[in-house]
């Protein structure tokens, strides 16, 4: 975290911002340690040009933030009848010339309100410095992630042992997040999604009561964050035996997912990863059927930079964090997907996700 700190210093000191304030939650997580969900309320780390660094967080959160970020000196709070935004312009120097931002991160309320109470010239963007430093991954964090990653697939392999022909999607949902909690997930990384038959077409379907028949796939997929840090897999089983049509695009799918797994290596394009996913299931004939990325940036968000699509001609580094999730979904019939998440190493690739991938009968 002091390395991440010193970062923002010099790219501070590069450009000539006078103070900058970082107010995405994950961020503020990333640099201090502390990490909360501050809701509606303000929270916001501060660095001023040639001073300590202060956090402003929400009165009831303050026990929480001496605790968790031990080197921020100065940890400030406001009430909720306070105007946060009159409580960091007193914290702040009387002149800004330039002031950096998360532009993507306030809403244009916010922002207008930011703006009346800081004395500031010019408002310059700095998502571009921390977009960096997130998309290669540390060491200790590419421990959180494997630890997530192990959670994830020991609740899948609890959840598929409740499948069987009348049990709903939702069902095994319920058995899925309970799973989670109960394993020690901080909470799902996002809507954990159980597809059955027909609806396994749909790449992002919401379950319902559709109930489990034999004969047809059962697409999961799903993620938790544990310490911060998330997880994101897809597998598709079939529930019985299936027939010779979903078969063919269940080996299309894993041919496609273990040609981009080959294909990751550094200095290798993000284009050219999609690209052997895409084209070995094109020329299966199902080229029209998969009509998505073939996955994102993972880490601190379950989506993130960078976007793994066959147009981004950004070269892959050491320690960079995405998900390769190809799909073939066919209306009507059924779809498949097979999703893992990837770690660029200094010569390859490593595989976080070791749940198989051979089609599997369960149910």
């Amino acid at each position: 975290m002091q390395t991440r700190m010193q970062a923002l210093h010099e790219y501070m000191n590069e450009r000539s911002m006078d103070a900058l304030l970082v107010t995405l939650p994950a961020h503020v997580f990333y640099l201090t340690g502390f990490r909360s969900n501050p809701h509606e309320r303000f929270l916001g780390l501060v660095l001023v040009k040639g001073e300590s660094p202060f956090l402003l967080v929400p009165a009831i959160d303050l026990e929480a933030a001496q605790a968790a970020a031990k080197q921020i000196p100065h940890i400030y709070t406001h009430a909720d009848t306070d105007n946060p935004y009159e409580v960091l312009s007193k914290l702040l120097p009387s002149k800004l010339s330039k002031f950096g931002l998360e532009k993507s991160h306030l809403t244009v309320s916010r922002f207008e309100a930011l703006s009346a109470a800081a004395d500031a010239q010019a408002y310059v963007d700095i998502d571009e410095v921390l977009r960096s430093m997130r998309v290669i991954k540390s060491p200790s964090e590419i421990v959180m992630m494997r630890r997530a990653v192990r959670m994830i697939e020991d609740v899948l392999h609890a959840g598929i042992a409740h499948v069987k022909p009348g049990v709903s999607e939702l069902d095994l949902v319920a058995e899925l997040d309970y799973r989670m909690k109960k394993l020690g997930a901080d909470c799902p990384s996002f809507d954990t999604m159980v597809l059955a038959g027909e609806k396994s077409a749909l790449p992002h379907g919401i379950p319902g009561d559709r109930k489990v028949q034999s004969g047809e796939l059962l697409l999961f997929d799903l993620g938790v964050y544990v310490d911060g840090y998330a997880s994101d897999i897809t597998r598709t089983f079939a529930v019985g035996d299936v027939n010779d049509k979903l078969k063919e695009i269940y080996e299309t799918v894993l041919s496609a997912n273990l040609k981009a797994i080959e294909a990751i290596r550094p200095g290798a394009t993000l284009a050219s990863i999609d690209r052997a996913a895409r084209d070995t299931i094109a020329a299966k004939g199902y080229g029209d059927y998969f009509m998505h990325r073939l996955g994102h940036g993972l880490g601190l968000d379950v989506h993130e930079y960078p976007s793994v699509h066959g147009q981004n001609e950004e070269r892959l580094a050491a320690g960079m964090a995405f998900t390769v999730e190809p799909g073939v979904y066919v209306a009507g019939l059924g779809g498949v997907r097979i999703e893992d998440d990837v770690i660029v190493t200094e010569d390859g690739v490593e595989v976080l996700t070791a749940f198989p991938k051979e089609l599997t009968v369960i149910g």
